[in-house]
């Protein structure tokens, strides 16, 4: 079990008391610190008061549902959140992703699956890469990943911790064609090859925040029914005739 210094704070927030101290229970087990939160007004209470490292949230709430809740952190906050769901609905899942949420599952759940997912997000968040530099990929894009940062025409861009660290694999291989294997294995984790649907949104996130015309990328190209490829901005451009 970690040590308290180190343990990781867990907010619950699920109507559902039963469920939340068995998930408390687990958790705590497996050496996290839990606190929970009951509805959408606690849960921004606590996220205030308590300043945890991840946000577990329920869609089916009364009053405010979880998409309200989300919408409302990530107004204030980059937190990660694991949206806990009771439907596999691939519009619902798509609708908590694209919200800002970073991962989901769906009830029921086994305690081991929860926290192999809590892990593999609360990794995915710390920028672990190794320092790489600053890369001048043209007069628009600079990316510097020893300072976490991405610079827009001059403008500082934020990104959110997974599509920090999908950019960065795909810039480390700049000119190589990455499959959607390979990115699920790298960015996300080998327990995520059988949700490849985190890719096409992520990298439209990605597309939106880097292109100036995402509709038209010129940093991040499909390779159809392969993967996707950054461009090689090491190799100069061909002199015009």
């Amino acid at each position: 079990m970690e040590s308290n210094k180190t343990r990781k704070k867990i907010l619950v927030v699920d109507d559902e008391r039963g469920l939340v101290r068995i998930i408390r229970l687990n958790l705590e087990t497996d050496g996290f610190e839990v606190v929970e939160a009951t509805d959408g007004r606690q849960a921004m209470d606590q996220l205030r008061t308590t300043l945890p490292d991840l946000v577990l949230l329920d869609i089916m709430m009364p009053d405010m549902d979880g998409f309200t809740v989300l919408r409302l952190i990530r107004e204030q906050s980059q937190i990660p959140v694991i949206m806990l769901t009771a439907k596999s609905e691939e519009e619902d899942i798509i609708k908590g992703l694209e919200l800002g949420a970073d991962d989901y599952i769906t009830k029921p759940f086994s305690p081991r699956e929860l926290t192999s997912r809590i892990r593999a997000v609360l990794r995915r968040s710390e920028h672990d890469e190794a320092e790489t530099g600053k890369i001048v990929v043209d007069d628009r894009l600079t990316l510097d990943f020893d300072r976490h940062e991405v610079w827009v025409n001059g403008e500082l861009v934020q990104l959110r911790p997974t599509e920090y660290r999908l950019l960065y694999h795909l810039a480390q291989n700049a000119g190589w064609v990455l499959t959607h294997d390979q990115i699920l294995n790298k960015v996300w984790g080998y327990n995520y090859e059988n949700e490849p649907h985190y890719v096409r949104l992520y990298i439209n996130y990605l597309r939106k925040k880097l292109e100036e015309d995402p509709s038209n990328p010129k940093y991040i190209l499909t390779e159809r029914g392969t993967g996707y490829r950054f461009v090689d901005y090491k190799r100069k451009p061909a002199p015009k005739a």
